[in-house]
């Protein structure tokens, strides 16, 4: 696809696919080393073409371009972490078992590694115009595992998804790589087609619950179901203690107001219920604290529906009876504000730092919205969770009060899955019941600091339980390439039929496991 040929038809794209399983062929068969310049050019192509990419990212994302040149060298990054990966072998998980007939029952011999999966479908985020889109982890990762990979463009960003596809797919020529080892599709209607096609052998997906979930349903309702790794919905909780709220409030209500705030609350990983100890008045005090740290701002979102959905979750959450108590307006716990009522009397004009945002729910006539900060009870949160327990995209958070440890306890358990748990604590706080009360409910547990960044490594785990994504794995760092791979065993197989990585004497020196021994051997 380029940027005049519109949306791809269904014709269109069974050709692409075609052409995605001949090239996927070829690279199953490709050594590691030639994978790795593959995605070395594509990195270094995007490097040069970094001034013109940001460019295009400004206008169409409205995101700033210190915010934008970062995120591009991040995504270069992540293409030059699983160069190394694919050095290092481990990912292959090659084990070797030799004969033993003593065992019970006797063992042949037995050669595992994990081989690429095919086609796999990528589709693009809005949040992240680079890191989680064209050439994001997604792709840098199922390039890496041999697979070829068709993206489908997100619609807020179109003329750079078309421009990065350009800069990845001459990279990736230039380097050698098979032809139709990376394509770009566009349109609404191509992306059930893209689920549903009989060659697309995995799907990567970053977007809304509703959107990733009806694509979900369409891949397990397949004559041959596939794997869907969709990253969805997360609310990531945070947990003030009371030590750390007499020792540290102030400290945390400024840093939770740059979280919140950061990349104008567009981040998957936004704290976006933060649980706070004490009385009215204690969490009154902290919530004015956070309001009063609010940036007086008001910001563009990525695109309109998304700047209408936060106004009308606001709407829901004002009705379900929680209190406006911070924005860029200048309400604060203290003021009139504050108060409850009737939704509509709760948002009027500006109070809660929606420029124009009334009964209708819409965003303000120029497309901004200012931040959010709302309070609620536990009783309250517990008896509407449906609506306070919901993601709120964009720059707002709801502070849940909560009297002694059962109260907090009853509210975790309310909670679904996330990415993240965050807890504040002091030193010698006991903590140990709160851990195992989060740990089912997240992917990553912080202690301190704030879940906004997101570091590429190979300890990283971007994942958790349902709605945050729909499988165990993680979509950044270096295990994300499991997800596009396959085991395989040969028994009892001739040298001359193994692939490399299993034959006798590690000849390409990789960490395997022979007979229970993890090493080079």
């Amino acid at each position: 696809m380029d940027d005049e040929r519109g949306d791809t038809s269904g014709a269109e794209l069974d050709v692409i696919m075609a052409r995605a399983v001949a090239a996927a062929r070829v690279a199953e068969g490709v050594p590691a080393v030639e994978r790795r310049r593959w995605l070395a050019a594509a990195a270094d192509a995007m490097d040069a073409d970094a001034a013109e990419l940001v460019r295009i990212a400004m206008r169409e994302s409205h995101l700033p371009e210190a915010r934008l040149t970062g995120e591009l060298a991040r995504t270069t990054a992540q293409l030059r972490l699983f160069d190394r990966v694919l050095d290092e072998g481990s990912y292959l998980e090659a084990t070797i078992d030799h004969p033993d007939p003593s065992a019970t029952p006797p063992v042949p011999d037995l050669r595992r590694m994990l081989v690429p999966l095919g086609v796999v479908a990528v589709f693009s985020a809005s949040n992240f115009p680079f890191a989680f889109s064209v050439a994001g982890g997604d792709t840098a990762s199922a390039l890496a595992a041999g697979n070829a990979v068709v993206v489908k463009a997100h619609p807020g960003h179109p003329e750079l998804s078309a421009r990065t596809a350009r800069t990845v797919t001459a990279a990736l020529a230039e380097a050698g790589a098979p032809d139709g080892l990376f394509a770009l599709v566009s349109g609404f209607d191509v992306g059930p087609l893209l689920v549903e096609h009989p060659d697309t052998a995995a799907v990567g997906f970053t977007g809304s619950v509703p959107g990733g979930r009806a694509l979900f349903d369409i891949a397990a309702r397949r004559p041959s179901p596939i794997p869907f790794y969709g990253e969805l919905g997360s609310l990531n909780p945070v947990v003030v203690t009371p030590d750390a709220l007499r020792q540290r409030g102030a400290e945390l209500a400024r840093g939770l107001s740059e979280s919140v705030t950061l990349g104008a609350g567009q981040f998957c990983t936004k704290p976006g219920v933060v649980f706070v100890p004490g009385g009215e008045q204690a969490s009154d005090a902290f919530a004015a604290a956070v309001a009063q740290a609010l940036p007086d701002t008001t910001w563009t979102l990525l695109t309109p529906s998304i700047a209408e959905g936060f106004t009308r979750r606001t709407v829901e959450q004002l009705a379900a009876g929680a209190i406006a108590v911070g924005g860029s307006a200048g309400a604060s716990a203290g003021s009139s504000s504050a108060k409850s009522g009737p939704a509509e009397d709760a948002i009027a004009g500006s109070d809660v730092g929606i420029p124009g945002a009334g009964a209708g729910a819409g965003a303000s006539a120029d497309g901004q919205v200012a931040p959010v900060i709302l309070s609620a009870d536990v009783s309250t949160v517990l008896a509407h969770a449906d609506t306070l327990l919901e993601e709120s995209f964009g720059p707002s958070t709801l502070l849940v009060r909560y009297a002694d440890d059962d109260e907090l306890a009853r509210a975790l358990t309310a909670l679904d899955g996330s990415l993240t748990a965050t807890i504040h604590a002091e030193p010698d706080e006991e903590i140990g019941d709160l851990v195992a009360l989060l740990r089912p409910r997240a992917g990553r547990i912080l202690f301190g600091g704030w879940p906004t960044g997101v570091a590429v490594s190979w300890a990283q785990h971007h994942g958790g339980p349902y709605p945050s994504t729909t499988s165990v794995h993680t979509s950044v760092g270096a295990t994300a390439i499991r997800r596009w791979l396959r085991p395989v065993t040969y028994q009892t197989a001739p040298e001359a039929a193994l692939p490399p990585e299993l034959c006798e004497g590690n000849p390409l020196g990789i960490v395997r496991r022979v007979d229970g021994v993890l090493g080079r051997s």
